[in-house]
């Protein structure tokens, strides 16, 4: 049975945990978001679990091939690449890596609005679609610098994903369940990434088969292993939920069960309808110091991130002296062990609501790692540096995500603050895909202290976002202030 705006209106204003703050009541808004007049807690959460199935699983199969097909330049150049294509003096690899982050940042700010006015299901699958054929492509090269413009288009093309994808399941999920959703989507991704090595070592074995070197046809199967996924995405990627309450073809979901998820993100923090498109009203988000701080930190992180992605198998051939294989197989472990404190980190923040300490928490891995790395004697120290420098930064992720959408307020804002962050995420990857230089093997020191660096920074915006949102929610609990235009709501420490 549907319920009318005025009767939920009216079970809002009855409920007395929707007055309750966070410093007033340990646990206030899920009790208001658990008290639907429709269905029960149990109906709620079987609710809640299909769309997790639908949205976040479709979601992470695609965004696994993105990470697969970002993780095979350096299994290619290890397994001939960087031979066949003459690019061992050092600077032709870190060009081809660098170039990707030119078009992937441009295009990363519009790809939200694009994915609000398009929608997600024919955008988001049709740029999947094309850079999985562009990495096809990257199969029949015969000169690194024909990369070059290939490199520019796989930029282009998977610039809009990430952006899209964080805000689709923002609107979703109330604020306390996002992060073990961030956390599941992008923990599928970065299984596979740690796969990558693995399969591109069976991949290898292809090599002379058709005539075609094995590093060609690492790219060419999981290009075509990405037009797969876009096809998953066009039969099985949802809509945003105020659209896709008005439509008939949601099987997963009743329309009756999708104006449930509307009453539930109304309650957690009044932002569930879209709001008319307004340049000057996205753009004015950009007033808000909170997003730059939450991007400085997004930035931090996938300078870690992407300096692993790229540098993982080289460091452990020039660094540690495994074989090409070894170097292959061995870059999974870490990326397993990521996955599993991430989840910590998902259980951890929704259910205490914090995200601040946890980021304080993966730092202080990082700022254990990255000296083991780069200082440790024995090889197998410094793997295991590896280890936690992976489950640091990757842990993060998921984490500064939740953080950035439990602190902000309305769909416009939301966009503009979801580009803005997975922008600086792309400068990061610029960063990162220079980080570690071939001049500097087999210690790569100097990299390392540019990580150390980044971690620093993090440690330091924390504490000062800790500081000014405990200062705000007491001012908005006396009543001095009104908090993201939302006299309920209070910010996540």
């Amino acid at each position: 049975m549907a319920t009318t705006k005025q009767d939920a209106a009216e079970i809002e204003r009855a409920s007395p945990a929707r007055s309750l703050t966070n410093s007033q009541e340990k646990e206030p808004i899920i009790e208001a978001l658990d008290d639907d007049p429709v269905y029960s807690y149990q109906e709620q959460r079987k609710i809640i679990q299909r769309l997790d199935w639908r949205l976040i699983t479709v979601a992470g199969i695609i965004y696994m091939n993105s990470l697969m097909d970002r993780a095979n330049l350096p299994n290619a150049a290890i397994a001939g690449m960087n031979v066949d294509l003459d690019m061992e003096d050092g600077y032709g690899y870190s060009i081809i890596a660098l170039v990707f982050f030119v078009t992937y940042t441009l295009f990363q700010p519009p790809a939200t609005i694009l994915t609000r006015k398009l929608g997600p299901r024919p955008f988001l699958s049709g740029i999947c679609l094309a850079w999985g054929a562009v990495m096809v492509g990257f199969g029949f090269v015969q000169t690194w610098q024909t990369l070059i413009p290939l490199r520019l288009l796989l930029g282009l093309f998977e610039a809009g994903y990430f952006p899209g994808v964080v805000y689709l399941i923002s609107t979703w999920y109330s604020r306390y369940d996002m992060q073990k959703r961030y956390a599941a989507f992008y923990a599928l991704g970065l299984v596979s990434a740690g796969c990558s090595g693995i399969l591109a070592y069976g991949l290898m074995q292809m090599d002379g088969l058709g005539g075609l070197e094995g590093w060609r046809w690492i790219f060419i199967i999981f290009g075509l292993m990405t037009v797969a996924a876009a096809v998953i995405g066009v039969l099985f990627l949802v809509d945003f939920p105020d659209v896709a309450v008005n439509k008939q073809n949601w099987k997963f979901l009743s329309k009756e069960e999708i104006e449930f998820i509307l009453r539930r993100i109304n309650k957690d923090r009044q932002d569930a309808s879209s709001e008319p498109w307004n340049f000057r009203a996205w753009l004015s988000a950009g007033k808000d110091w909170k997003i730059w701080m939450f991007a400085l930190q997004f930035f931090s992180l996938t300078t870690q991130t992407y300096s692993i992605a790229y540098f993982l198998p080289i460091i452990l051939r020039q660094n540690m002296g495994f074989s090409i294989g070894d170097s292959q197989m061995l870059t999974a472990p870490p990326y397993g062990g990521a996955a599993i404190v991430m989840f910590i980190c998902a259980w951890v923040g929704d259910k205490y609501r914090v995200r601040g300490p946890l980021m304080l928490f993966t730092c202080s891995l990082s700022l254990i790692g990255l000296p083991l790395l780069g200082w440790a004697e024995s090889a197998a120290a410094r793997y295991c540096g590896t280890f936690l420098i992976a489950a640091a930064a990757n842990g993060g992720v998921p984490t500064v995500m939740a953080y950035q959408a439990n602190n902000i307020r309305g769909q416009w804002k939301r966009a503009f603050a979801s580009a803005t962050l997975v922008g600086f995420g792309s400068i990061g990857g610029i960063a990162g895909s220079t980080v570690f230089r071939t001049q500097d093997s087999p210690t790569f020191r100097p990299g390392i202290w540019a990580c150390i660096a980044v971690n620093i920074m993090i440690i330091i915006i924390v504490a000062i976002n800790t500081y000014v949102f405990r200062r705000q929610n007491r001012r908005a609990d006396r009543g001095e202030v009104i908090l993201e235009g939302d006299p309920n709501f209070r910010y996540t420490i």
